[in-house]
């Protein structure tokens, strides 16, 4: 009884989509770019402004991720 593997699910073909490999890398680059801000200055409006961007770039990659999971 051989166990035949299912590589053709929805979930599968909606995991190997190109447009969530793209928001994930948009994420990545938002949070480098938040977390670069948040040690370059001392400022509190830049600190405010890094940490937004931050936050962003993570919305961005759970999105993707969940995306991913099909939930």
């Amino acid at each position: 009884m051989d166990k035949k593997p299912i590589y053709s699910t929805p979930s599968m073909k909606t995991a190997n989509d190109e447009g969530i490999y793209k928001l994930l890398l948009v994420g990545i680059i938002l949070g480098v770019i938040g977390v670069f801000l948040r040690f370059a200055g001392d400022s509190d409006m830049l600190s405010l402004i890094s940490w937004a961007i931050l936050f962003v770039g993570a919305a961005f990659c759970f999105k993707g991720v969940f995306k991913i999971l099909g939930a």
